[in-house]
């Protein structure tokens, strides 16, 4: 695949994961948070999905999807602190930790639907034509 095609579709499945992770977790109030269990949900499913997708259809290489939908929900996370402590410098003072866990959960479920997607690859018959990154 074109190098443009694949960048683009890795930013489309980054976006869709960020925004199924991101506005659930946004609209939970600041004083309700508990990561991890504030992120999983439909967001992570969708991060699996769109992990999955990606290489089921052997679109991007395979850290290359696992760390770029992967990145997703630490961004999700990391859009709320920026906002939260611009408006209120004293919340989000262990930032670092929230974005840690955020890493693990978004990393572990872009790995699961990558292997998955590559296991569907491989057992996916090829058509002339079709190229492996």
């Amino acid at each position: 695949m074109q190098a443009f095609g694949q960048r683009t579709l890795l930013l489309t499945g980054f976006l869709a994961s960020l925004l199924a992770v991101g506005i659930p977790y946004w609209v939970i109030p600041y004083s309700s948070v508990s990561l991890p269990d504030a992120l999983i949900g439909f967001g992570v499913i969708v991060v699996i999905l769109a992990a999955l997708a990606l290489r089921a259809w052997v679109t991007a290489p395979f850290w290359k999807t696992t760390l770029v939908i992967g990145a997703s929900v630490p961004a999700a996370v990391l859009a709320r602190v920026f906002v939260e402590a611009t408006a209120d410098p004293t919340s989000h003072n262990l930032w670092p930790l929230e974005i840690t866990i955020a890493m693990g959960v978004g990393f572990a479920a872009a790995l699961i639907g990558t292997v998955a997607g590559s296991l569907i690859a491989k057992l996916m018959p090829r058509r002339a034509g079709d190229e492996q990154p």
